[in-house]
C-alpha cells in the first residue's frame, strides 16, 4: 500500500508542476488557458477561475496532464480573442511556453534537493571496505578500512568526499566519462594521507549497470562484521551465535567487515554442499570458536550458502548538511551533474556504447519510490528530485510529440522563416509515438525482469 501511494503522489506530484510551468507562462504571455487537467479519465474535481476563465481538473486517472490552450489549429476562435490564441504568438513566446514544463521539473529538483541540503540527512560514512578479489581497487592497493577525504577525475579539482554517495556518484561519472580518479584517503591512522589511483578508463560504458561497483572492487561502505537478528532453528542459531557477536576471523582468515562475511558466507558452498567453517568471535569480551555450517540455498539456479541472520553493523553515518546558500549552490551542481550524466547515458545508449537495461519504467519506480519513503521523508524528496529531473531532461530531447520535439520545429522555424508543414508534422508525430512506444516497451521488459527475473 505505502509503495501504491507513494508511487501515486510521486507522479502526480512531478505531472503537476510541469503542466503548472506551461501554465504560468502561457498566462505570463498573454495566452488563454482553457483548462488546466491532471489525470485523465473521469473528473473527481472541478472549479473555474473567476479571473482567466480557466477549468481545473482533478482527474480519476493521476498518470498524465495537459494544458488545453486557445488555439486556432484545434477549434475556432473569435476575431476579438485571436489575440490570445497561442497559435498567434511570437517564436520567442511560443518557445517559452513550451519550455517551461521541463524548467520547471528542474527547478523542483533544485527546491528539493536545497530542502535535503539545509536539513541534512543521515548518510554512511565513506570508509572503505575491504575490495571484492581481483578488483580494480585491490589492485590499486586498497584493503579496506580507509577513509575517503578527497577525490578528483582527470582535469579536475579535488572534491571533498562527504559520504559513501559521494563517493560512488563521482566513481559513476568517472566511468561514463571514461577518465581515471584519484583517492585521497586516510588510514587508521588520522596523520598519514595517501593517494590511489583508480584506472576507471578501462572499464566499458556499458559496464553502468547494477554490478558495476563489483568491477571497481567498491561494494559498500565499511561495517564492523557483528550478529544482528538470529532466525530460530537456523544455521546460525545451531552454531549458538548470539546477536552482537563480532567476528574476527573464518578458517583463518581475518574477517574485517560485515560484506566480507557475507561474501564468505555465499561462497562457502562447494559441490552443492557447505562446509562446516571455524568461526573466531568475541562475545562480551570473550573469544570464542564455534563450528558453523552454512545451509545450502538456490538463488537464481545458483546454490549459495546462508547462516538466518542479519551479518554486520549499520555503517558509520555521518550527517551531511549546509547552509543556505551553499546548499541551494549545491543543489544547482547537483541538478546539472545529474542532468548533463542522464543525457551522457541516453545518447550512449542510441549508439550502442551502453545498455539499454538501463531503461526503467513504471515498476522499478514504483518499487524505489516505496522503498524510499518507508526510509523517511529525505529520501523519497531525493528520489523525487532525481525523478524531477528525469522528467526534465526526457522532455526535452528532440523528439515528436515531446516538448523538445516542438522546441526543434520552433528551431526550424526560426532558421527557416516557416513553420513545419502540416503533412511533416503528421510524420514526424506518428514517428515520435512510436519511438516512445519502443522506449516504454524496453522500460517495461526491464522492470519484469529486475522484479520478477
Amino acid at each position: 500500500m505505502l509503495t501504491l501511494f507513494a508511487f501515486i503522489v510521486a507522479i502526480a506530484l512531478l505531472i503537476a508542476v510541469h503542466e503548472y510551468g506551461h501554465y504560468r507562462v502561457a498566462v505570463a504571455c498573454g495566452v488563454k488557458v482553457l483548462r488546466f487537467s491532471i489525470g485523465f479519465g473521469k473528473p473527481l474535481l472541478r472549479w473555474q477561475s473567476k479571473t482567466g476563465g480557466t477549468e481545473f481538473v482533478l482527474a480519476l486517472f493521476p498518470v498524465g496532464g495537459f494544458v488545453k490552450m486557445l488555439d486556432e489549429r484545434e477549434a475556432p476562435v473569435a476575431p476579438t480573442e485571436r489575440h490570445l490564441a497561442f497559435n498567434t504568438q511570437s517564436l520567442g513566446r511560443r518557445s517559452a511556453i513550451v519550455a517551461a514544463g521541463p524548467a520547471a521539473n528542474l527547478l523542483l529538483a533544485v527546491l528539493m534537493y536545497s530542502v535535503v541540503n539545509w536539513t541534512g540527512v543521515q548518510l554512511p560514512a565513506a570508509i572503505l571496505a575491504p575490495p571484492t578479489l581481483e578488483s580494480m581497487a585491490a589492485q590499486a592497493g586498497l584493503v579496506g578500512g580507509e577513509r575517503v577525504l578527497r577525490i578528483a577525475l582527470d582535469g579536475e579539482d579535488d572534491v571533498a568526499v562527504r559520504s559513501f554517495e559521494d563517493l560512488r556518484w563521482q566513481l559513476t561519472r568517472g566511468v561514463l566519462e571514461g577518465q581515471d580518479v584519484r583517492l585521497s584517503v586516510q588510514g587508521e591512522n588520522a596523520s598519514t594521507e595517501r593517494e590511489f589511483l583508480l584506472r576507471l578508463s578501462a572499464l566499458d560504458s556499458r559496464d553502468v549497470d547494477a554490478k558495476l561497483f563489483q568491477k571497481i572492487g567498491l561494494m559498500g561502505p565499511m561495517s564492523r562484521p557483528l550478529m544482528g537478528d538470529i532466525l530460530p532453528d537456523s544455521a546460525a542459531s545451531q552454531a549458538d551465535l548470539r546477536t552482537g557477536d563480532e567476528v574476527t576471523q573464518v578458517d583463518g582468515k581475518s574477517i574485517v567487515d560485515g560484506q566480507q562475511l557475507r561474501q564468505m558466507i555465499r561462497q562457502s558452498v562447494v559441490n552443492q554442499k557447505a562446509p562446516t567453517q571455524l568461526w573466531s568471535i568475541v562475545r562480551e569480551g570473550q573469544h570464542l570458536q564455534l563450528a558453523v555450517t552454512p545451509q545450502v540455498v538456490m538463488e537464481q539456479d545458483q546454490p549459495i550458502g546462508r547462516i538466518g541472520a542479519y551479518v554486520g553493523a549499520p555503517p558509520e553515518q555521518v550527517l551531511v548538511r549546509y547552509g543556505l546558500l551553499d546548499g541551494s549552490w549545491q543543489a544547482l551542481v547537483k541538478t546539472w551533474d545529474v542532468s548533463v550524466l542522464t543525457l551522457k547515458m541516453m545518447g550512449r545508449m542510441v549508439i550502442g556504447e551502453a545498455s539499454i537495461k538501463n531503461i526503467s519504467g513504471p515498476l522499478t519506480i514504483a518499487d524505489y519510490a516505496g522503498k524510499s519513503a518507508g526510509l523517511g521523508l529525505t529520501q523519497y524528496l531525493i528520489f523525487l528530485a532525481l525523478i524531477s529531473v528525469s522528467l526534465g531532461v526526457l522532455n526535452l530531447l528532440p523528439v515528436p510529440v515531446l516538448d523538445g520535439g516542438h522546441l526543434m520545429y520552433y528551431l526550424w522555424e526560426g532558421v527557416t522563416g516557416r513553420p513545419v508543414s502540416d503533412a511533416w508534422m503528421e510524420r514526424l508525430q506518428q514517428g515520435g509515438i512510436a519511438i516512445l512506444m519502443l522506449m516504454m516497451s524496453v522500460a517495461l521488459f526491464n522492470d519484469i525482469s529486475r522484479l520478477f527475473g
